[in-house]
């Protein structure tokens, strides 16, 4: 098949695939350059119609005009709970288990010592060696203050390493999509694994919340984190979220007691009582302002199931793949083929992958960049169609083929990669 034939089969390939997946396109609903690729949704999502709108009724009525009183007329305390319960809509939450507020950070350091906490005497937290860096700091630096200690076990072996550590594994904690590769995990199989033991699970949805079918209730998951400004599009700084699961609410006893999660906030007493909800995961203050911009962008996905965003997704990236495999077919795929091994993303190595993320973003496709050698696309399949999935191939077959990446501007790293 020669370029020109590969390249018009490809093309009516997209048109078709759009024309079948015409009911979840909700490119109308986001602000986004038209000569431009957005394949970094992972890293930050677009800006939704509307946030912006919402944000300044925020700075100009209710609180230029209505001050501190917004607190009560706007519901601006209720905020983290209200969020929480949308958020959970999206990752198969019902309602009073997710709090939203913090950053992923905190809320993983909440969740690591209240498991330890709740599994006294079982002193174990296993963890992936491949996780996001701060995901091992913190998880490191929460055990030894919880009187833990972590095992790094990558989550394929996790079922056997729980089966040999019976009874002194407190938490499994693992994220949900691998960041670099963008390889999902057995959520099920692992959550199953650590409760056949008598360990809890906690999952990190960065990768995953609003573009998977998490259904977190339906999987017993104990305790869940994530983050508001990847494919949930809050916007950069959005506050992230913690699930804890209902029955374990009661003994839940989180480090950072805060005024904020007292069960009676203004009473004001000097001594702390955590409040009987998903509350007491609350801390200081929220920040208001990027909580409701999350809460605004939160509403594209009204009346979506997330089965169909899935279903979205994993076409994008399967045809993605397959475009690869016509246009640029000696580029190493990272990414599993398998559609139930991966996530919303499609990753491929290169020894000068700085570079040739450069050199895309030169050409309006706009992916990241992940050490040592990961060029990092994600597909946010709201606003992403399949003819511009195309687009980014063909890009990508001439940066190649071109030897593009070879430019010296390309090769200046930025501070943020």
């Amino acid at each position: 098949m020669t370029g020109v034939t590969a390249t018009t089969d490809l093309d009516g390939r997209a048109r078709d695939l759009d024309a079948d997946f015409a009911d979840t396109d909700l490119r109308g609903r986001f602000r986004l350059p038209a000569d431009t690729v957005y394949l970094d949704g992972n890293s930050l999502g677009a800006l939704p119609i509307g946030v912006a709108e919402a944000v300044a009724d925020v700075v100009q009525r209710q609180w230029g005009q209505d001050l501190i009183a917004s607190w009560n007329t706007a519901d601006w305390w209720g905020a983290p709970g209200r969020v929480g319960d949308r958020i959970g809509q999206i990752v198969g939450a019902s309602p009073g288990q997710i709090a939203c507020g913090d950053s992923t950070t905190l809320n993983l350091y909440k969740a690591v010592v209240g498991a330890l906490r709740m599994r006294r005497g079982s002193p174990v937290v296993l963890t992936d060696p491949d996780s996001f860096p701060t995901d091992c700091y913190i998880t490191e630096a929460a055990a030894r203050d919880a009187g833990g200690r972590v095992e790094y076990v990558r989550p394929a072996d996790a079922p056997a390493r729980l089966r040999e550590l019976a009874g002194q594994v407190a938490l499994a904690a693992y994220s949900s999509v691998d960041y670099r590769t963008g390889e999902l995990w057995d959520l099920p199989a692992i959550t199953r694994a650590a409760h056949e033991v008598g360990a809890l699970v906690c999952w990190d949805l960065c990768h995953s919340a609003g573009v998977l079918d998490v259904a977190l209730d339906a999987h017993e998951v104990d305790l869940a984190v994530g983050c508001g400004y990847k494919y949930l599009n809050g916007g950069p700084g959005a506050p992230a979220f913690l699930y804890v699961a209902q029955r374990h609410l009661d003994d839940f006893d989180q480090p950072l007691t805060g005024w904020n999660g007292h069960a009676r906030p203004f009473a004001m007493s000097q001594t702390y009582e955590p409040a009987r909800s998903i509350t007491r995961a609350r801390v200081g203050t929220p920040p208001l302002l990027g909580m409701l911009a999350l809460e605004a962008a939160l509403g594209v996905y009204d009346a979506l199931a997330m089965s169909a965003v899935r279903a979205r997704s994993l076409s994008l990236t399967g045809f993605f793949m397959d475009c690869l495999g016509a246009l640029c077919p000696s580029v190493e795929v990272a990414t599993p083929r398998e559609p139930g091994r991966r996530g919303s993303q499609v990753s491929l190595r290169h020894p000068q992958a700085y570079a040739v993320v450069q050199a895309l973003i030169a050409r309006g496709v706009i992916g990241d960049f992940r050490e040592p050698d990961i060029v990092r696309l994600g597909f946010a399949p709201l606003y992403l169609t399949h003819a511009e999935v195309l687009r980014a191939a063909l890009h990508l077959q001439a940066v190649l083929e071109g030897a593009e990446f070879e430019r010296p501007e390309f090769a200046a790293r930025n501070a943020v990669t």
